[in-house]
């Protein structure tokens, strides 16, 4: 991590509305276990936000905005989350809330940059880097293997210049998985019109230079199911395709905006696996 753009520690306070956050997010291969556990910094104080689940429910939402700040992340306190990067390699993440979890970050491959000059970077007013990782550990006092994503954003997003920003990611093993970012500027209909940087692990990291994301709500508009298509390029003759419906998920209410957090399971050319479709979204 000599590289500065990719410098773990937290970002000085930039322009008013900046913010800078540690996300973490984990699941079985089933989709059984899932969560994902947020520390943030933002004028001057720490947040931290806690979504665990198991067998489709919700076991915990817990959303704390009087943590306490540090100069490192292993320093940050809120909502009974703390890390730990460990010498020999990868990241710890505890948690002591009413579903107790003690879990270790494995990097499986390089991490993904999401820099300021990207699609999403200049839509959205954000950048940083993510690590799919390789997790274990406990949870709720049981043995937990899976995969997962760490990752790290900064940045001063303009809610008055986007309407909704979309998280997708679907892990399978070591080797195979898939990330993207999107932001659907404000004055966009549709998720044809949404800015988006993608990644893919398929044997080793290939650039994606286009992905068609297609979503089923229900009536409250979460997100219910997913297909994508991943072109990597004109010398490809067929697309990629991913398939993958919710398995647990839960809504929060942030004043302006409005989280929908959903953990789905993933199929992906005779593979089955687990992943994160958040959506953040403007209300009102």
């Amino acid at each position: 991590m000599s590289d500065p753009e990719l410098d773990d520690a937290p970002r000085p306070p930039g322009d008013p509305g900046f913010s800078d956050a540690l996300t973490f997010s984990f699941a079985d291969p089933e989709g059984t276990v899932c969560g994902v556990a947020r520390l943030g910094l933002s004028d001057g104080g720490a947040s931290g936000l806690v979504m665990l689940f198991r067998d489709g429910e919700q076991l915990t939402v817990l959303a704390d905005g009087e943590g306490t700040p540090g100069a490192a992340w292993d320093e940050v306190r809120a909502a009974g989350l703390a890390t730990e990067t460990p010498a020999a390699g990868g990241w710890a993440l505890r948690g002591t809330g009413d579903v107790p979890f003690d879990l270790r970050f494995d990097p499986v491959g390089p991490p993904l940059v999401l820099d300021a000059s990207s699609a999403v970077g200049r839509a959205g007013g954000m950048e940083g880097f993510d690590h799919v990782c390789r997790v274990s550990g406990t949870f709720g006092g049981a043995a937990f293997a899976g995969m997962g994503q760490r990752g790290r954003s900064w940045g001063a997003p303009d809610w008055e210049r986007m309407t909704l920003a979309r998280t997708v990611t679907a892990w399978f093993d070591d080797d195979h998985a898939f990330s993207a970012l999107a932001i659907r500027p404000a004055r966009a209909s549709s998720h044809a019109e949404e800015a988006v940087t993608a990644f893919l692990l398929d044997g080793g990291p290939r650039d994606v230079a286009e992905a068609r994301l297609s979503t089923t709500y229900d009536a409250q508009e979460r997100q219910r199911a997913a297909g994508l298509e991943i072109l990597l390029g004109p010398e490809e003759e067929f697309p990629r395709r991913l398939a993958g419906e919710v398995v647990a998920g839960s809504s929060l209410d942030l004043g302006r905006l409005r989280l929908d957090c959903a953990f789905f399971r993933w199929r992906w050319d005779g593979r089955t696996g687990s992943g994160r479709y958040d959506v953040l979204r403007r209300t009102g």
